[in-house]
Formats: structure tokens, sequence, C-alpha cells
């Protein structure tokens, strides 16, 4: 089995981090699009799960993904660790098939044993030495892990640019693109071999919606008042040159199923 190791520091932050979004639920759920539904689509038929299976989905956010997977008939569970998150989330799915729980991960108790647990930019936010073997344990014999995330890849000068912002306001000049999941669920025994999936998608947002969806990242949210509003500022002034901004939006899936590979 592999495990992630993560530094007190590293833990310290990322304890801190993931409890941040739930200030800003209004400005995320306005902000921060769906996933693509040949995506989700994907995730079901791959897992061969249909109307009563057993779903878990964790970090639910304002419900992005769960507003696609009711619908469905699944048993659906959703937990994020953000009350206000799940108070929206709960406004957005009406399915009364989809339950909400505010607790982490970590922390949920759930005995049931799941068909499918899924988790859409949310389990670099897991502890790292408990999220897949937890996972493992939750699923029945045959059931899956599916882990998505997303990116999004703005067109030049605006990329280059904005990465520099980041770098500045963070001090640093390191920047993965990569989820540590990826590499932790391939390399696993806890799962069998992953099945990967990839779609890009073109957007085009209003300038003022890609400036609130930046202001939504936990690295943003962890700045200073100080910071938020300079970078606040400095960003505006990148995207002043036009109202909108086309985009493309990267969506990563990994799967697994449960057991050795």
């Amino acid at each position: 089995m592999v495990v992630t190791a993560e530094t007190g520091e590293q833990r310290r932050r990322r304890e801190q981090q993931r409890c941040l979004f739930d200030r800003v639920a209004g400005r995320y759920d306005a902000t921060r699009q769906g996933y693509p539904a040949k995506i989700v689509d994907a995730v079901c038929a791959t897992a061969g799960i249909g109307p009563g299976a057993d779903v878990l989905e964790i970090g639910c956010g304002t419900g992005q993904l769960t507003r696609q997977l009711a619908g469905r008939a699944f048993n659906l569970t959703a937990i994020d660790i953000g009350a206000a998150m799940i108070e929206v989330a709960r406004r957005n799915v009406t399915d009364p098939t989809a339950g909400f729980e505010v607790c982490s991960f970590e922390d949920f108790a759930g005995n049931g044993r799941f068909d499918l647990i899924v988790s859409a930019t949310a389990f670099h936010w897991v502890d790292p030495a408990l999220g897949l073997a937890k996972a493992a344990r939750l699923l029945r014999p045959g059931g899956w892990l599916a882990l998505l995330s997303t990116t999004e890849r703005y067109p030049e000068p605006l990329r280059t640019r904005l990465r520099g912002l980041w770098q500045s306001y963070s001090r640093t000049a390191g920047w993965s693109d990569q989820p540590p999941w990826v590499s932790a669920l391939r390399d696993t025994t806890l799962f069998g071999e992953p099945v990967e999936m990839r779609q890009a998608s073109a957007l085009r947002l209003p300038s003022r919606a890609v400036l609130e969806l930046e202001r939504t990242r936990a690295t943003f949210l962890a700045y200073s008042k100080q910071d938020q509003a300079g970078f606040t500022a400095d960003l505006t002034a990148l995207l002043a040159a036009g109202s909108h901004v086309g985009l493309i939006q990267e969506t990563l899936l990994a799967m697994a199923p449960s057991g050795p590979a």
C-alpha cells in the first residue's frame, strides 16, 4: 500500500485551508462549474450502478456534482466539512433520495457498504494516510472509487501572468498541476487497475465571473486581507482588456475497483 507522507506543516496547512470555503459558500456556488455529463455518465457506467445503488460523495461542496448524481434513483449520501456549503447544497438538490451530512471523511461513521464512492475536486483535502484505506473499507466487493478534478486553462498571455500572480502572492516558485491522489491511486495495492479519462470543454465566462472564481481558491482564502485586496486589484487589471474570457475546463477522472490489483 502506498501512503503519501505529509510533513507537520503540510498537515497543518491542509487542515486549515479545507475549512475556508465555508466562508464563501455563496460565491463558490455562483462561480464553480459543474462536471461534464459525459464524465458523470462514464463514472456510473464503469461502476455498473443503477437505481438503488448506494453512493457516497465526499466533499460535495454546494452540489456541483451532487446535482448530476441526483435523479438517478441512487441511495446518495453527500458529506462536506462546511455547514454553509451543505446548506446551499440542500437548496440545490431537491431529490429526496439524496441525504446530506456535515462532517469530514475522516469522521464519517457510515456503516454501509457502498457501490460507489466519488469525490470531485475534494479528495486532496482528505488525510492522505487515511483516504484510500478508508474508502476501500467502505466499498462493497466490486465497488468503485471515482476521483475527479477540474482545472481552468486560460489563454496566453493571461495564463502565464495569472500563474506569476499566484506565485508572487504565495511566495513560492513551485506549482503542481496534478492532484496528489493521481499517483497514489495508480500505485496503491488497495484497488485494482485504475481507469482514467480526460475531457476538455470550451467555456466563455464574463471577466467578473473569472475574478470571482479565482477568489474561491483555498490559496486566496488563506491570504491576509491585505494580500487578498492586492491580488484582487492585480487580477482585475489583468482582466480589464475584455468583458469575457475564453478558457478550457479540463476534467480528469481516475477510478478503480475495490480489491487488490
